[in-house]
């Protein structure tokens, strides 16, 4: 049979056509992928949005995450998504008493492969599920592994780290210093928090950034986390005594009319509340309940469904969230924790009936 020929000049263009087409696909496909974030997180007035909705982030401690493997971590994901939690708190610098420094800086900043590769993963893996992730630094005490961003250059040096490679996923937010009131090494002051906000918001103008406290703020404090440092969102760390749950509610009010008073109002987020093994008060699964209640109908903007290392035997086990390395998060949950999953996902499904 006698073959057909394509002239050359028809062929020369079938073939730039097609080539155009190519060309034209994979730069859609590297646009989507530059700035094509699935889930971003914002804020509207008291509440954080995500994809400009209204949503009360309940979410769960996951500290070490970096540490476990990623068959663990996807498996945790599904749990958590089925349990309906929309975020996770991870550390950037988790170097804690057992062994293993999971930090994606080193002491002076820098990139510390392979876990900054393991958080771009997790975050992109967040992104897609539609989970919020809070990426935390801490400056450390030395005491619990190596002390980290001791000086203020170091300090910047991580924020620019973190949110120059991190830019492109809009589902993330940074705490610049866990605890930052703790009088010692982890110290960060208002005036150093600003400069550090600063640092953040000249890189990146839309991230939101946060500093934690280890005690409920008070008035002048709050005023300085407003309008010094300029904080999106406050993080007061709740007590951890029997009483707490109930004061969640009436505390968060208090808050928010004292926010009232400076003239700038945002939102109220419980990053860290209280949790089984670590002081001798043990919560039960009512004053997780408790907790997360008062905390929507006080008005706060998130909760956080806190675990670790159990205090008091050498090995700490079980470490939850703090050591994920040899056991998955859920699978290291007592049964007192696993009855709290159920009553605070019951209180979230009543919060959003109509």
């Amino acid at each position: 049979m006698k073959r057909a020929t394509v002239p050359p000049v028809r062929l020369l263009r079938q073939t730039v056509g097609f080539y155009l087409r190519l060309l034209l696909a994979l730069g859609l496909m590297i646009t989507g992928a530059a700035s094509g974030a699935a889930t971003e997180l914002g804020i509207k007035d008291t509440q954080f949005t995500v994809n400009g909705a209204p949503s009360f982030l309940y979410g769960i401690s996951y500290y070490g995450g970096l540490g476990a493997p990623e068959e663990f971590i996807l498996r945790d994901l599904d749990d958590m998504q089925r349990q309906g939690f929309n975020w996770i708190r991870v550390w950037a610098t988790w170097d804690y008493f057992f062994g293993d420094d999971v930090s994606v800086v080193d002491q002076d900043g820098h990139v510390r492969e392979p876990y900054f590769g393991k958080l771009k993963w997790l975050l992109a893996e967040c992104d897609r599920r539609g989970m919020v992730v809070d990426v935390t630094l801490s400056r450390g005490d030395g005491k619990t592994g190596v002390g980290r961003m001791q000086t203020l250059a170091a300090h910047h040096r991580a924020v620019d780290t973190l949110v120059t490679a991190l830019k492109p996923l809009r589902n993330w937010y940074l705490d610049l210093a866990n605890e930052r009131s703790l009088r010692d090494a982890r110290f960060v002051s208002f005036e150093e928090l600003k400069q550090l906000r600063e640092t953040a918001r000249g890189l990146d103008s839309q991230r939101l950034v946060t500093a934690s406290d280890v005690k409920e703020i008070s008035r002048d404090d709050l005023g300085s986390y407003l309008l010094t440092a300029e904080v999106d969102f406050i993080c007061p760390h709740r007590p951890r005594h029997h009483k707490s749950a109930a004061e969640t509610e009436p505390k968060s009010r208090q808050y928010l009319a004292w926010m009232k008073d400076f003239g700038r109002v945002v939102p109220v987020h419980y990053q860290e509340p209280f949790r089984i093994g670590f002081t001798d008060w043990q919560p039960k699964a009512e004053d997780f309940a408790t907790d997360l209640r008062g905390a929507l109908t006080g008005g706060a903007a998130g909760w956080c469904f806190h675990n670790g290392n159990q205090v008091g035997p050498p090995d700490g086990k079980p470490r939850r969230s703090f050591d994920m390395r040899e056991q998955r998060l859920f699978d290291q949950l007592d049964d007192e924790e696993h009855q709290a999953l159920r009553a605070c996902f019951a209180v979230m499904k009543s919060a959003q009936e109509p």
